[in-house]
């Protein structure tokens, strides 16, 4: 009888996977957000991350309730000028005396992988944040779906959590029989 039980559950769990992953995404389907430093040089690679960490903290509340691509874009583009002015402030209160520019366009990306899901090459959405002469290495992730502003270390924001339902079941299953 376990046996069966804890078969229904990996089955139901299974599912609940498959589809919440899309099967056929395609380029269309995310918003990239690219973060180009200034130089390789360590100042400007470190404070390429402060930016980071101000534009995630200044976009994660906007942009909770964008439930599709399109309705990020458009918070996205209709906040470039805060974004800029972030950014900007985040450099100036570091001691750097260069600026930002933020943008919303299609780019050439090539294959990148981030916390288990990879995009191939191509085409992308994106969001760049060219800080001074952004010819540095850059920081990437995915501005939709929210693959680096959900909380946790990969964004250093807590504001957003994502439950299971069928995860907090199968645990308190598991709790209840030891």
């Amino acid at each position: 009888m376990k046996k069966i039980v804890l078969s229904v559950v990996a089955l139901i769990g299974l599912i609940a996977v498959i589809m919440l992953v899309p099967s056929k995404s395609t380029n269309a389907d995310f918003l990239r957000i690219h973060i180009r430093a200034d130089s390789n040089d360590s100042a400007d690679q470190q404070v390429k991350y402060v930016v980071k960490s101000a534009v995630v903290d200044y976009l994660t509340p906007r942009l909770a309730d964008a439930t599709d691509k399109n309705k990020a874009m458009k918070i996205v583009a209709r906040e470039l000028d805060n974004i800029q002015a972030v950014c900007d402030k985040t450099l100036a209160d570091n001691g750097f005396a260069y600026t930002s520019r933020a943008k919303l366009c299609a780019e050439e990306f090539p294959d990148r992988a981030y916390n288990g899901v990879t995009l191939p090459a191509g085409v992308y959405d994106a969001l760049i944040v060219e800080l001074g002469s952004a010819q540095g290495n850059n920081w990437w992730c995915v501005v939709y779906p929210p693959l680096c502003f959900v909380g946790g270390e990969s964004n250093g924001t807590s504001q957003i959590v994502y439950k299971s339902k069928l995860m907090e079941i199968i645990r308190a299953w598991q709790e209840n029989r030891k």
